[in-house]
């Protein structure tokens, strides 16, 4: 998960409405100061960076396992919080939350710095961008069920750095804000949450540019820079990115080692790429697997469990969704369409 969780202390909150205490089953210690923690190298491409957490009636808030890298973490609830939870990242970052269930009027209570911040009526979709430097609480009241971004603020100073922008001192905070690109995002990534597999590294690397690039844009207050067109990838670059892809045929590798490899900063690469190759390389890497199961599809013999693991997907499931998002039809039904055109040709 994106960022360290933890209750607070028992106080009276004339503003929270009295409920029920459960006394949560987790260590006062998660809370760290992160003067104390340096910050890791680059999660390694066999982490896990998105998770659903549904927490039941009575359950704690979970421990947390990633609190320094760019995370995505979708978490709901059928009851609401017992208690007042504070949010702490170990590095600076930005939250992005995303709420997909509306909220009433006094079931949603904010405070940034431990000042209580008003909130309204909260509708569906609406997204906040909070520092995570004004260690944000928050208590929930009700069944809710929200996306978070945990954005690392090294990830926004590499965009903009490679977007000719200087570090951004400051971002614009916004609650309760209509956010359309946000909410598109976060509706299009949705149904995959806390799926095996997904997403991949390099699906998720494209995901952090994408945000990372609207953050700086609309709360960075930022005019859209002005990126001078980007030309392709050489031909010793195009080979080498390529070769890499091949190599891992199953996505475990990550936009960065790609980038480093041709000698190029991450965005730069990845605008190069899909210059040189019409698409980005999670596409590109996702159509060499179609590629791959339709030859082994057409080869062999094997279960549909088997060419999804050689073809490099998590499993079959993910291997079906994938093959009909790109080919029109599930991967069985191309099998026995492609048998009944060979067995037609023999008899011609």
């Amino acid at each position: 998960m994106p960022e360290w969780y933890a209750p607070q202390p028992t106080k009276s909150y004339s503003d929270v409405p009295s409920k029920p205490r459960v006394t949560p089953v987790m260590s006062s210690g998660l809370v760290y100061d992160r003067q104390r923690f340096p910050s890791r190298p680059p999660a390694s491409a066999d982490e896990t960076p998105a998770s659903h957490v549904h927490l039941k009636e009575g359950s704690s808030i979970p421990s947390v396992v990633r609190a320094d890298s760019f995370a995505i973490t979708r978490l709901e609830s059928s009851n609401g919080l017992a208690d007042r939870i504070t949010k702490v990242s170990s590095v600076p970052a930005l939250l992005v939350s995303v709420s997909i269930k509306s909220l009433a009027i006094g079931d949603y209570q904010l405070w940034l710095d431990d000042k209580h911040v008003p909130t309204p009526y909260v509708p569906a979709f609406r997204s906040n961008v909070i520092d995570l430097d004004a260690q944000p609480s928050c208590w929930v009241g009700s069944a809710f069920d929200y996306v978070l971004f945990h954005v690392p603020r090294t990830v926004l100073d590499d965009i903009a750095a490679d977007l000719g922008i200087g570090p951004v001192e400051a971002y614009r905070l916004s609650l309760d804000e209509e956010d359309l690109v946000l909410t598109q995002l976060t509706k299009s990534i949705l149904p995959y949450i806390g799926q095996p597999g997904w997403p991949g590294p390099l699906a998720l690397d494209h995901l952090n540019l994408i945000l990372g690039a609207h953050l700086l844009q609309k709360y960075a207050g930022l005019r859209k820079p002005t990126v001078t067109s980007v030309g392709g990838l050489g031909p010793w670059q195009k080979r080498r990115a390529t070769e890499l892809l091949s190599e891992h045929l199953a996505g475990r590798i990550r936009l960065s080692q790609l980038a480093q490899e041709c000698g190029l900063s991450i965005s730069h690469f990845a605008r190069s790429f899909k210059a040189s190759f019409g698409v980005s390389t999670h596409r590109w890497l996702l159509q060499r697997r179609i590629e791959r199961s339709q030859a082994l599809l057409i080869e062999t013999h094997d279960s549909l469990a088997d060419v999804a693991e050689r073809a490099g997907f998590s499993d079959q499931a993910a291997f079906t969704r994938a093959f009909h998002r790109i080919v029109g039809i599930s991967p069985g039904r191309w099998r026995r369409d492609h048998q009944r055109k060979e067995s037609h040709l023999a008899r011609v």
